[in-house]
């Protein structure tokens, strides 16, 4: 499993540019970004991207796929702490703090643009509007994590999967995924109990709740959110959209 030159998806032709969500890249930036990326990695649903604790000298963003982020506790227990999807840059941990703090894994088959580490630095210190288009995605990182925090502290078990659920089905849309009100998600009950510090019990149940109130079906690897309004309501949050950002 290893990277390689793929001509036909350069940075110029990107389908993930085509997208509202994310910001334009300048002439400059583009021209930058043609000779960061080094490749392309292709690889198979259940493999791992990256490994907690390992030094990897690979960076990369998701051209297409989804994929979660987890840690391994002492047990040998696996908690999910959030989900990968198109767009997200991974491996910022390995290349600023020497190793990866969380392991990342496909859980479809991925297709993910490769950049060297070593090469973040060339990216500060001739591309800064570049590196802060960095430091602003790891912001949103930690945004999502205290959103998640606040979820776990302050939303009840319908809530928290309410809100789970359109936070995944508005970043889906927002790349392409799916069609009318109803998108592909390829994780399992189990990582979204995870995530949300729910047992699947819990979690099974709340979701045949939700159903019966007509409000989001997820079955056989497809979310269909039919009244996205009222499930926003319930989660507590605005369902206007996300808002826009960088693309590495």
């Amino acid at each position: 499993m290893g990277p390689t030159n793929m001509p036909g998806i350069t940075c110029k032709t990107c389908p993930l540019r085509k997208h509202n969500l994310f910001t334009p890249f300048s002439e400059d930036e583009l021209a930058f970004m043609g000779t960061f990326k080094t490749g392309e990695l292709r690889v198979d649903r259940g493999s791992t991207i990256l490994l907690e604790g390992s030094s990897s000298p690979q960076l990369f963003t998701v051209l297409d796929g989804m994929g979660t982020r987890y840690k391994t506790l002492e047990s040998g227990r696996r908690q999910v702490i959030n989900f990968v999807f198109p767009g997200d840059f991974v491996g910022l941990q390995a290349g600023m703090m020497g190793e990866m703090k969380h392991s990342v894994e496909a859980t479809t088959d991925m297709t993910l643009c490769v950049f060297r580490r070593d090469d973040l630095w060339r990216l500060f210190s001739h591309h800064p509007e570049r590196a802060y288009d960095l430091t602003w995605i790891a912001a949103v990182e930690e945004h999502f994590l205290g959103e998640t925090i606040a979820s776990l502290g302050q939303r009840d078990a319908m809530q928290r999967i309410a809100w789970a659920l359109v936070r995944i089905f508005e970043r889906l849309k927002a790349t392409g995924y799916g069609k009318g009100d109803t998108v592909p998600v390829h994780f399992r009950q189990q990582d979204l109990a995870d995530a949300l510090g729910l047992s699947l019990v819990h979690t099974n149940k709340t979701l045949q709740a939700l159903k019966a109130k007509g409000l989001a079906t997820w079955r056989d690897g497809k979310l269909q959110l039919r009244k996205l309004a009222e499930l926003a309501e319930l989660a507590l949050i605005d369902p206007e959209g996300l808002q826009q950002r960088p693309l590495m």
